[in-house]
């Protein structure tokens, strides 16, 4: 698992990158829902995966 990482690691840094900035466009043009709902739930999984924490939230 360690030399597969280390092996590919530009791959894998393009993918977590994009992951990231995927979320945070979608943080970003949502509003923000409920948090007992379901979709509301989903946003703060996407927050988190923006690495939208503490006060950068949208």
């Amino acid at each position: 698992m360690i030399n597969y990482i280390i092996e590919n690691k530009e791959q894998l840094f393009g993918v977590v990158t994009a992951v990231i900035a995927a979320a945070s466009a979608i943080a970003a043009l949502t509003p923000t829902p409920k948090d007992d709902t379901f979709v509301g739930k989903a946003y703060k999984v996407i927050n988190w995966l923006a690495l939208n924490i503490f006060n950068a939230k949208s």
